[in-house]
């Protein structure tokens, strides 16, 4: 069976596909706003961490293997550390987070700190080179792009001036001497070294930072969404309960009337409060036949209903709006249950389909015994590949603002991962294609039967 909504004249659509926008009256923060403070207590155990290490390390070195180790120097260093540490743990107690500013000059006087000591026992022929790669990491897993390129870039000069000048690396009798080809090889390893880790690391924690973010927006939306669904069942409330006070008073005020002759100011006052009366009661009725959450008949609708809401707001502003419902011949067409993110998910694919369509847009629902399914399908260029590939993840969008476009709407490329995970919360698979023989964009919904199905009345 089928059923079609006739379709609607259409206005100007641009050209190109583009995920769909967060709602307008959302305000959310730049998508690459990073983190711009670490722990304390993480600071002060990292480098106490490396104090331990460093001093294990130079007693193992210079007491068990009896390596000649330049102690003062050496002791000095570690010394500086723990005096630093001692400094920022005294001046900053009580406080739990480190400004940016401040985290980046302590990994700076680390990297500082760790470079003098290797200067020290052999530059990068010592294999504890490596530990130049920790602080820049660290930077880039917690705080902003410049203070990370800043700690990350006072590491490879401490690689460059080590690949120049060290003192010897602590050896008993005659120290091998190495290629100087092998110690640019190694102060190349330690670059990239750093350049990788660092980068990676920055990558990772942008990443996070991105989908923390959507992720609260996708929160804000279903709460918006449940907050505009209560409201129905607020006013049938509303208007059950004020409706026997306002019964009382039309009762009062006829009483009045009936008991005061025709000129007196006091039958004019009550025939005015029955009018007013009346009228209130007028307007609890209509709110009660539109309750929402408090009604059961509210609570569900059909699927030819369904498509008819999700597509009404965007009929004067784009292409014409087709709508069918098909199933199995001779089966009753399913009703299903109101879902405020359901209606939200599926309104941002009808206006996306409606941006970018050239003439007409077709949602089709589709049902039998184990599915039901939502196809939003547009005649438009489809979607671009680079953006098909990454359909669903959070910023992915190719239209930075609504120019052009029928609904003005300024995208950032969250509204697509905003409906895909309210639906997938929903229980419903969510794919995204184009039609290769006629072209176009076309998103899929498909449920479970029994998870979006309204029970028998």
């Amino acid at each position: 069976m089928a059923l079609t909504q006739p379709p609607l004249e259409r206005v100007a659509a641009p050209a190109a596909h583009a995920a769909v926008a967060p709602p307008p009256a959302l305000a959310w923060e730049a998508p690459l706003q990073r983190r711009g403070s670490m722990r304390l207590r993480t600071l002060l155990a990292l480098r106490w961490v490396s104090v331990i290490g460093q001093a294990a390390m130079l007693a193992i070195v210079g007491l068990w293997l009896k390596l000649p180790v330049p102690w003062i120097p050496c002791l000095i260093c570690i010394g500086a550390s723990v005096a630093f540490n001692i400094v920022v743990a005294i001046t900053n107690r009580g406080r739990n987070l480190a400004k940016d500013s401040e985290a980046g000059r302590q990994l700076a006087f680390d990297v500082v700190q760790l470079g003098v000591l290797l200067a020290f026992v052999g530059g990068l022929s010592n294999p504890f080179a490596l530990l130049l790669m920790a602080p820049p990491s660290v930077a880039a897993g917690a705080l902003s792009t410049r203070r990370m390129l800043m700690v990350a870039g006072l590491a490879a000069l401490a690689v460059v001036v080590l690949g120049v000048w060290s003192l010897p690396l602590p050896w008993v009798g005659e120290m091998p001497v190495l290629p100087e080809s092998y110690r640019l090889a190694v102060g190349a390893a330690l670059l990239m070294g750093i350049v990788f880790t660092a980068g990676f690391a920055w990558h990772a924690a942008a990443e996070s930072s991105r989908m923390e973010l959507a992720l609260a927006a996708t929160e804000a939306v279903l709460a918006r969404e449940q907050r505009l669904s209560a409201l129905g069942g607020l006013a049938a409330a509303a208007a059950h309960e004020l409706g026997t006070p306002l019964a009382t008073i039309q009762v009062v005020a006829k009483e009045l009337l009936r008991n005061s002759p025709p000129d007196d100011p006091v039958a004019e006052d009550a025939r005015l409060l029955l009018q007013q009366a009346q009228r209130c009661r007028d307007i609890l009725k209509n709110l009660s036949e539109r309750s929402e959450d408090g009604d059961a008949v509210y609570a569900r609708l059909g699927l030819a209903q369904l498509l008819n809401e999700v597509v009404e707001p965007y009929r004067r502003i784009g292409p014409r709006f087709i709508t069918a419902v098909e199933g199995p011949p001779g089966d009753f067409i399913p009703d299903v249950r109101r879902l405020p993110e359901m209606v939200h998910a599926l309104a941002a694919f009808a206006e996306n389909a409606a941006d970018f369509a050239l003439d007409e847009v077709k949602v089709t629902a589709r049902f039998n015994e184990k599915t039901i399914t939502i196809e939003t399908r547009d005649d438009g260029p489809g979607f671009a590949p680079e953006i098909l590939a990454k359909l669903g993840e959070p910023y992915v969008t190719s239209r930075p603002s609504g120019e052009d476009s029928p609904s003005q709407h300024q995208g950032m490329g969250l509204g697509f991962f905003i409906a895909k995970t309210l639906l997938e919360r929903a229980g419903a698979q969510v794919s995204f294609t184009n039609d290769e023989e006629y072209g176009g964009a076309v998103v899929t919904v498909s449920w479970p039967r029994g998870a979006i199905e309204a029970p028998d009345a």
